[in-house]
């Protein structure tokens, strides 16, 4: 299999809402190939998509009712540690859940962790081993912690 990754698929308890957050707090905006029943996101490269928790378990044949800690967190890696200051605080005046304030983090970075309405979690951070390009789109790690 080739390595690649071209959509990540949320699960969401109220779709109308988690569209909302992310196009009014993040700012993005819904792709046309978006409906009343899923919400496409392009990213880098790779979409994010809403779609109704139920709906979603049952596409995968599994039990829906799914909690806690999802054991996995989604990044947004920014060029400096101010920069994470910033985003982390204009999310938050939006009305993000800031879960963990930013701070230098053990592996040499810097980062802090926010919430959308599905307690989904994303680690808004500054990683000085990633290289990226003028957009702050990620070219490469150039170490591993």
């Amino acid at each position: 299999m080739e390595p690649r990754l071209t959509i990540i698929t949320l699960g969401v308890r109220n779709l109308q809402r988690s569209r909302d957050f992310y196009q009014n707090v993040f700012g993005w905006h819904p792709t046309p190939n978006s409906s009343e029943g899923i919400v496409f996101f392009e990213l880098n490269g790779i979409q994010l998509a809403l779609f109704p928790q139920e709906s979603l378990a049952d596409d995968a044949g599994v039990s829906p009712d799914g909690s806690g800690f999802r054991r996995f967190s989604l990044a947004h890696n920014v060029a400096s540690e101010r920069a994470v200051d910033e985003l982390v605080s204009a999310l938050e005046q939006k009305g993000a859940t800031v879960l963990k304030r930013p701070e230098k983090v053990f592996w040499g970075g810097y980062s802090g962790y926010i919430a959308d309405p599905d307690e989904n979690l994303w680690e808004i951070a500054y990683n000085p081993f990633l290289k990226l390009d003028e957009q702050n789109d990620q070219l490469h790690n150039t170490s591993i912690h």
